[in-house]
């Protein structure tokens, strides 16, 4: 990580015209003296203040924490461990030239995981980043490609990375959400901040150095490189400076259970009203950006209570026509102090308007959505009040009307009538053509019959 004491004129002017970019009213306030921030709830995944975070941006010597993680990772799954003993090879130096971050490691010198870990984090040694890598992958390339598949699984979707140290390479960058999602994982191992949180380290002798003493560079917990920004909530962080990245920190704190990630990118010396000598960007904002988030921001349960809020039509019932509906659950969020509860819209949406009985008391009928001036805070289940039974003489009333109503049946149905209609009419045809019986006899009148005489 190269040392500088004054950024570039063009770093100032970019830092300058990112802070007119309109923001909203609650970051407006803190006015950050850097191209990109962001601040997250380690915790819970929420974020709570976002400048440019999305934006991709030069990661500097926070590239670090990936390779820090797939180390801890290689750990945890046994493939390494704190004591293995490696040896730094040929590779240690590959892709370092001019001036840079070291621990002056020589190549052929034997130390632990641990001690790597150390000179990786603290005086963020480029050339540990090196021997980690091939200790891990088997080679800087092979590392690489584990760094830029294990970002996608993190969901980092605007990072890629070159080399694992840092320095300014083509198609290597990252954003500041990306950048906290890593240091979101680095925290789920305790050995991360024993190791980053540490303000010094002490390195045994080796087979071919004395005793070295490693000073954090991170000015929130360490006095040793940069004075006066010592912030007792840290418990951990990475810098970061190139030409193309300016200066950066990533950063987590915690007070009680709540732990908070900040992240500032492309910050630099910058100007203090009453302070005389100029403030290092990167720690200053930083602290500022942890304080404003403890003290702004706290854990909610958002409830509705269990009073009734709509109704559903219910049919194929005598016990009821209709069933209440109530929100179910609750949704625990991280909002604004200044948020009032009472002010969060509720948007109801019911599955149906009307059903069928049966309806079990619990069942879900619709969903409520909570929100914020346009931001979604979460979905709560609309549930039946009550039960309400079927009335089975209705049931089957309408099973039969219902039958009667089916395709197949309304088929057959006309086709019967068809059949019926055709009989009928050749019926009636057949009987038009029939000759009556009797047809063309004469009958003679009674009137004229003679009786036989009784001789």
């Amino acid at each position: 990580m190269k040392k500088y004491r004054f950024l570039s004129l063009f770093l100032f002017v970019a830092i300058v015209c990112s802070l007119a970019v309109p923001v909203s009213a609650t970051q407006e306030e803190l006015d950050l003296f850097c191209t990109k921030a962001l601040l997250l709830d380690a915790n819970h995944g929420e974020i709570l203040y976002d400048m440019n975070g999305s934006e991709r941006a030069a990661p500097a010597s926070t590239t670090k924490l990936m390779t820090c993680l797939l180390v801890l990772e290689a750990i945890e799954y046994g493939q390494l461990s704190l004591s293995t003993q490696i040896t730094a090879g040929e590779t240690t130096y590959q892709g370092l030239s001019g001036n840079f971050s070291t621990a002056n490691i020589k190549v052929g010198e034997v130390l632990t995981v641990e001690e790597l870990l150390y000179c990786l984090m603290l005086p963020s040694a480029n050339e540990a980043a090196n021997v980690l890598a091939v200790a891990v992958d088997g080679s800087i390339e092979d590392f690489v490609s584990h760094m830029n598949r294990r970002a996608g699984e993190l969901g980092c979707e605007g990072t890629h990375f070159a080399n694992p140290h840092g320095m300014d390479q083509e198609n290597h960058y990252t954003t500041a959400y990306d950048l906290a999602l890593m240091m979101q994982a680095c925290l789920e191992h305790d050995e991360f901040t024993t190791v980053a949180g540490a303000p010094k380290h002490t390195v045994p002798a080796t087979n071919t150095s004395k005793e070295r003493e490693l000073y954090n560079t991170n000015g929130l917990v360490s006095n040793w490189t940069y004075s006066g920004y010592l912030y007792d909530k840290c418990i951990g962080g990475k810098t970061g400076t190139t030409d193309a990245a300016g200066r950066c920190l990533v950063a987590a704190a915690q007070d009680g259970d709540q732990v908070l990630i900040s992240v500032i990118l492309g910050s630099g010396p910058m100007e203090v009203p009453g302070e005389e000598k100029l403030k290092q960007g990167q720690f200053r904002e930083s602290r500022r950006l942890l304080e404003y988030g403890f003290s702004n921001f706290h854990r909610v349960t958002i409830t509705r209570g269990d009073e009734p809020v709509d109704t559903v039509k219910v049919t194929m019932s005598r016990q009821a026509d209709e069933v209440n509906v109530k929100p179910q659950g609750s949704i625990t969020k991280t909002l604004p102090k200044s948020i009032d509860l009472d002010d969060i819209e509720t948007d109801i949406r019911l599955f149906a308007k009307e059903v069928e009985a049966p309806v079990e008391a619990g069942e879900v009928m619709g969903v409520m959505t909570l929100s914020y001036e346009g931001e979604v805070y979460g979905k709560l289940d609309l549930v039946a009040v009550t039960s309400v039974e079927r009335s089975e003489l209705l049931h089957k009333k309408q099973q039969f009307f219902d039958f009667f109503q089916t395709t197949g049946v309304k088929i057959i149905l006309a086709a019967a009538a068809i059949v019926f209609i055709l009989v009928a009419l050749r019926l009636l045809v057949f009987r038009k053509r029939r000759r009556p019986v009797g047809a063309g006899r004469r009958v003679q009148s009674r009137g004229n019959y003679q009786g036989s005489r009784r001789r």
